[in-house]
């Protein structure tokens, strides 16, 4: 009787919480606001000509620089390899995190400044979704050169497709399951306020500053995530490079030398880029005499400018890719890429 008592009390006061909860949450609903406005760049509007054309011209190289990726290492059979099967997700990537922003800043920039409540929490989930995923598809792409560089004779073993499915598996589930908690815990804050946003998109500190409560728990945890997200990662991308560096040295011939590290640059270039302008990132969001337009510029680097350099940088000294292009289904895929970018502009 004693167990049946508890159990019976406690479920009396779950069912209580649950119904506090949802009221509580039905509350919040029927006070908050139901859509928000993206104001842009605020200091920049008598500019808002020259912000869509650049960002449209932005959007459009990125598109088709990461675009020639992705159909180059489908058509040709010399790119199915392990190296650019983690290049063909990291273009996927950054396709998609330029799809899920600037469109909506075009629209921004014409005037079409509201968005609604569901969807600007889903795209600032995307947001963070994606790049959180780059990080960790830049620390899987950094194992693969680890392997191929210190376990040679052993790489066709370790690093197989079954092995590749796996890693990139376990990226973008990973990518897409550590923000779900955070965003969804502030969907459910109370916005009762000022709906403007001052961002070009739902970017997540912006939005939860509009709560009508005290969001610093919500900031604290973020941060945490954060620093998990990018920190982990980074301590890991070092180790395999000094594990790399270290077996390069013990290599006898110049020639060695030479290739080994022509196997990393590339990727030494994308690991670099991307967290040195994340460290620019988190020095200049704490300089106050920064104006919102430089914070949004700043706080953009990633998600605007890392999409567009990531297959120039492996296009350029990859002979692969250069050869691969010169195929004639390759050579058609791109010509019909900028048919369609032309047929778009015109």
């Amino acid at each position: 009787m004693t167990v049946a008592t508890a159990v019976a009390f406690l479920h009396c006061c779950f069912v209580k919480y649950i119904y506090i909860f949802t009221q509580q949450t039905m509350s919040n609903l029927t006070e908050s606001i139901t859509d928000f406005i993206l104001i842009g760049f605020p200091g920049l509007q008598d500019y808002k000509n020259i912000l869509f054309g650049f960002f449209l011209a932005l959007f459009l190289v990125t598109c088709s620089g990461n675009l020639c990726i992705l159909g180059l290492v489908i058509l040709d059979q010399r790119l199915h390899t392990p190296m650019y099967f983690f290049l063909w997700n990291l273009a996927l990537l950054d396709v998609l995190t330029v799809t899920a922003i600037i469109p909506k800043m075009l629209a921004v920039f014409l005037e079409h400044k509201t968005i609604s409540f569901d969807t600007c929490f889903v795209q600032m989930y995307m947001i963070i979704s994606f790049g959180a995923t780059e990080i960790l598809l830049v620390a899987a792409m950094a194992y693969d050169r680890y392997v191929a560089v210190v376990k040679p004779l052993h790489y066709n073993v370790i690093i197989n497709l079954k092995t590749c499915i796996v890693i990139a598996a376990t990226v973008w589930i990973l990518g897409f399951l550590m923000p779900l908690i955070p965003v969804t815990l502030a969907s459910y804050l109370p916005f009762c306020g000022s709906n403007q946003i001052m961002h070009c998109f739902c970017d997540y500190p912006a939005v939860i500053s509009l709560a009508c409560t005290d969001v610093s728990r919500h900031a604290i945890g973020s941060l945490c995530l954060v620093l998990i997200v990018v920190y982990v990662p980074f301590i890991f991308v070092l180790w395999t490079y000094l594990k790399i560096i270290t077996s390069v040295i013990k290599l006898k011939t110049e020639g060695s030398h030479k290739k080994a590290f022509s196997m990393c640059f590339s990727h030494v270039i994308i690991v670099l880029f991307y967290y040195i302008s994340t460290a620019i990132v988190y020095i200049g969001m704490r300089i106050d005499s920064i104006s919102y337009d430089g914070r949004i510029l700043i706080g953009g680097l990633n998600y605007f400018f890392t999409p567009m350099v990531n297959p120039m940088v492996y296009s350029l000294r990859n002979e692969k890719i250069k050869a691969a292009a010169q195929n004639e289904p390759a050579t058609d895929f791109i010509s019909n890429i900028w048919k369609v970018y032309y047929w778009l502009q015109h």
